[in-house]
């Protein structure tokens, strides 16, 4: 059996699950998700906790267990809780700003980046360098992250542009000759 696929997922009180035939609603305080599974795995809702099975041992059905085990409890997760990714912009004059819905960079182009947000995500700017991507769907929060990011990824050489929040960033050691300065 798969380790993560046979945990039970528990469902808290306030949130609201109904399986249909290869669909499950997931509904809480924060909104509600729905997604569509292989019709081969099995889910089944007992004593306020969700349960993943699988008909078989084959290769096809280990690793749908695990995944739809995951998926499960990140819809679960994310209506409750909710997900968020934070972002950081290092560089001298670097900047994010909010203007309506949209997020707006400054980040060393000779224009200005607009950036609108995915639907069923917010974006908010902490100060002028932080943004936070926040949403109930832990896939979508990622994939706008990885958006902003791929606008100015972090440079190799000075470590300038737009980078997770506690991302480390492996800085190259540059030319040595131009440290040393000319040699006669």
């Amino acid at each position: 059996m798969s380790r993560v696929g046979r945990m039970p997922i528990p469902v808290p009180p306030g949130v609201a699950v109904s399986i249909e035939k290869d669909a499950v609603t997931v509904s809480g305080p924060k909104g509600e998700l729905r997604r569509r599974f292989n019709p081969d795995m099995g889910i089944a809702l007992d004593n306020n906790s969700l349960i993943v099975s699988r008909p078989s041992d084959s290769k096809v059905h280990r690793s749908l267990h695990g995944l739809t085990r995951s998926l499960l409890a990140n819809m679960v997760g994310g209506v409750t809780d909710g997900f968020e990714k934070k972002l950081e912009i290092v560089g001298v004059g670097y900047r994010a700003e909010k203007k309506e819905d949209k997020l707006v960079l400054r980040i060393g182009y000779s224009h200005l980046v607009e950036v609108s947000p995915l639907p069923g995500v917010s974006l908010d700017v902490e100060g002028v360098n932080r943004i936070r991507v926040s949403g109930i769907d832990k896939e979508v929060v990622g994939e706008m992250a990885a958006k902003i990011r791929a606008i100015r990824p972090p440079d190799v050489y000075k470590g300038k542009g737009i980078r997770y929040a506690g991302e480390l960033v492996r800085l190259k050691a540059g030319k040595a000759g131009k440290a040393i300065g000319k040699r006669k």
